[in-house]
């Protein structure tokens, strides 16, 4: 087993390519962020009562960014994100955000990309939190961010996803 884990991913004589238990850790790792990024986009747009309710839904005239960023009207950088909140382009920036780094990342097209936007997204939002409450300057989010750059670093697209399609091979972008 230990040789199978240290093997690089190669391709074999029959064409496939021979996988590392650590390929399919981050696999699993890219479709589970994946899943946050749509799940989020989902609960905001139609409002399924996990974080948005109902009635405060996208679809329903609800703003999917004024919870988040109006909270921070007390933070550091407050008075600048409290001023994007429940603007028009912000929210539509936001949600279309959530659905692309969650499509990208969940199907394994795109994560390069996924990668670089999800990072921007979530260093923006850890920077509306700042002071942290919990930490100088440690948290999820930027956790989350690292690990982004972990998938586009170890070309997580290509185990358990469509990045090892032709089209994704051709076009550097795409992966």
């Amino acid at each position: 087993m230990a040789a199978t884990i240290n093997r690089s991913v190669t391709p074999t004589s029959t064409g496939t390519y021979a996988r590392r238990l650590v390929d399919y850790l981050w696999a699993i790792t890219r479709i589970s962020i994946g899943w946050v990024f749509l799940w989020a986009f989902l609960d905001k747009t139609f409002g399924w009562g996990f974080a948005t309710p109902a009635n405060r839904a996208w679809i329903e005239g609800g703003s999917p960014t004024t919870g988040f960023l109006k909270g921070t009207g007390e933070n550091a950088l407050g008075g600048f994100f409290s001023a994007l909140a429940g603007q028009a382009w912000v929210d539509w920036l936001f949600v279309a955000g959530l659905l692309g780094i969650g499509a990208a990342l969940v199907l394994g097209v795109g994560t390069r990309i996924a990668a670089a936007t999800g990072t921007l997204m979530l260093v923006f939002m850890w920077a509306a939190e700042l002071p942290l409450a919990n930490n100088p300057f440690m948290d999820d989010h930027i956790i989350y961010a690292i690990v982004l750059i972990g998938l586009a670093l170890a070309n997580a697209g290509t185990t358990l996803g469509l990045g090892r399609l032709p089209i994704v091979q051709q076009n550097a972008w795409l992966k």
